[in-house]
């Protein structure tokens, strides 16, 4: 059970109250009976001295017995005690609390305590049990008289009711205690709301500036230590809104900046756990739960990066700069920067950035496979060509019939060298957007039929059938007439060369939104599936050794792709291997 400051200052009054009241009562509960005794002992004194005096004026020894009984009991009466007179040899001649015919058969008292002290002191006392009246006492006795009227006065008082007054005075004292005791609790309660009030405020006030709530202000204003507090609060909590406003502030343009990087960015403490992941490296490694608070390797999955975040965290060096590969979804290559985070000479963190650099490395490839190819592919008819041409200087030029076969190789390699000239001249002029195009409405179906009649002859020398199935009223495109044409005479030589003997070529054309879809489909030999991704690429050939010896440059279908990109089209291809493959394009309407 939570007990708030009031409840617990009343607790501390109780208890604190509780164990002085406690002391004084057992102090005094000690006391209060020798108190009383001694009490009784001085009022007994008192009047044992006035009993003397009335003693002295009224007694004599020609008395009889029952007249000085009668002033034993006159005494006694007036002061409600005990009172015995007794002879100097010690016999009891009269007592307040015994009858007269009875006083003979009383012992003689002169051996008695309080008999023997005042017979040599004057005064006498003794505290002991009555075997006369059966009863504790207290006694005090004085001798009176002179001559044959000396004898001792004695009173006697029991000591229960020393015991009653004792009892009396202790209840007194406790009712008195106990008044005073709750008293003191409730005034001093009352009083610590008063005080406990300002403090609950404080506190309330406290409380809600824990929770962010920085504009709450503490109200009391008094001149005193609790004045001074909630001054010091209200300045504290205006101090904390400001830093707050300029820690928001910062940490918002910070993020702002990290979040809307193109790059990959993470942010690590100093433990190596997550702090910030913006939402392009999200997006790279198909992280979809918040990374938070999470070491790099159980939401990445990647032991060269969390190697990274522990070499820089370990060695604080400037910059650290590895390039790594991942594997899933897909394989890409990643440069990544790493930073510590310093704060003087505190290490606070570090900061990875991941530059994403497949397609440079792709684009470094695809330039060394260029030039390697192109340089074999020129290489191949130039030592041809050269050969000949040495043996030919040799001598062989005499022999018109070698000769002649030898010139007919160096034309056929010189034709292939100039078409294979041509075609880079024509893919270079594409790719730097030098081509020309001159876009204006055509029939797709005239350019087709137009290609088609060109090439009758080589696909009648291959038995090669070819048909279109384009209708008559499909929509005009916006192309530039020469350049579909040589898309299309490429398309359709590569499914002539690559046919088989027999087969065929179907040339169809379909609108399709927007665009019109143009398909060219043989019953060729077909493209293995792991070629397909590739048989746009410049000198990427599925069968070097036939495409060579068909002529093929290994240029044509990525010249086909750039041309139907530059219309604003898509091209792609389905093939099954030995069956049939279709090539396909789209181009805008007009």
């Amino acid at each position: 059970m939570r007990l708030n400051i009031h409840h617990k200052i009343t607790l501390i009054l109780t208890i604190t109250v509780a164990i002085i009241f406690s002391g004084i009562y057992l102090y005094l509960n000690k006391n209060l009976k020798e108190y009383a005794y001694q009490r009784i002992k001085t009022n007994l004194s008192k009047e044992v001295s006035f009993a003397k005096v009335h003693l002295e004026k009224t007694f004599n020894q020609s008395q009889s017995s029952q007249e000085i009984d009668d002033i034993a009991n006159q005494i006694g009466e007036s002061l409600n005690l005990r009172a015995t007179i007794i002879s100097l040899d010690g016999a009891v001649i009269g007592d307040s609390d015994i009858k007269g015919d009875e006083l003979i058969s009383v012992e003689n008292h002169l051996s008695r305590f309080e008999i023997q002290d005042a017979l040599k002191k004057g005064f006498g006392e003794s505290r002991r049990f009555s075997t006369t009246v059966q009863k504790d006492m207290l006694y005090m006795a004085r001798p009176f008289g002179e001559g044959s009227n000396q004898g001792f006065i004695r009173l006697a008082i029991p000591l229960l009711e020393i015991n009653v007054i004792s009892d009396n005075l202790k209840r007194l004292l406790f009712l008195a205690l106990l008044f005073a005791f709750l008293f003191t609790i409730i005034i001093g309660s009352i009083a610590f709301i008063f005080v406990s009030k300002p403090i609950t405020e404080i506190s309330s006030v406290a409380q809600e500036i824990a929770r962010g709530n920085y504009a709450k202000r503490v109200s009391i204003t008094t001149n005193d230590e609790i004045g001074d507090l909630s001054k010091a609060i209200n300045y504290m909590s205006e101090q904390i809104n400001t830093k707050m406003e300029e820690i928001v502030s910062s940490k918002s343009r910070f993020e702002a900046v990290l979040l809307s990087m193109y790059e990959g960015t993470m942010v690590v403490d100093k433990n190596g756990s997550i702090i910030l992941m913006n939402q392009v490296l999200k997006k790279i490694f198909h992280v979809d739960k918040d990374p938070i608070g999470q070491k790099p390797l159980e939401i990445i999955r990647n032991i060269e990066i969390e190697e990274i975040v522990g070499n820089v965290l370990k060695s604080k060096e400037c910059i650290a700069s590895q390039e790594i590969t991942i594997l899933a979804p897909n394989e890409r290559t990643l440069q990544v920067y790493a930073a510590p985070v310093l704060r003087g000479k505190e290490l606070d963190g570090a900061v990875l950035v991941f530059h994403e650099i497949t397609k440079l490395r792709h684009l470094e490839n695809v330039r060394k496979d260029f030039v390697a190819n192109a340089s074999h592919e020129i290489r191949t008819p130039l030592t041809s060509i050269k050969g000949y041409a040495e043996t030919l200087l040799e001598g062989a030029i005499d022999d018109k019939k070698n000769a002649k076969d030898f010139l007919q190789i160096i034309s056929t390699d010189s034709n292939r060298l100039v078409q294979l000239v041509d075609d880079l001249l024509d893919l270079s002029r594409i790719e730097s957007d030098k081509l020309n195009l001159n876009f204006s409405p055509h029939s797709i179906k005239s350019i087709v039929e137009r290609v088609l009649v060109g090439l009758e002859k080589q696909a009648s020398n291959r038995e090669i059938t070819l048909k279109k199935d384009i209708p008559e009223n499909i929509s005009e495109v916006s192309i530039d007439d020469a350049s579909i044409a040589q898309v299309l005479l490429n398309l359709i030589e590569n499914g002539i060369k690559y046919n088989k003997k027999g087969g065929s070529i179907t040339i169809s054309a379909k609108e399709d939104g927007n665009f019109v879809r143009v398909d060219v489909s043989d019953t060729g030999i077909g493209i293995p599936e792991e070629d397909l991704p590739r048989i746009f690429e410049r000198f990427y050939r599925v069968d070097k050794a036939r495409s060579r010896e068909l002529g093929g440059t290994g240029l044509g279908l990525s010249i086909v792709k750039h041309i139907i990109q530059a219309h604003n089209g898509e091209v792609s291809v389905v093939s099954e291997l030995e069956k049939s493959s279709t090539f396909s394009f789209t181009l805008p309407k007009a």
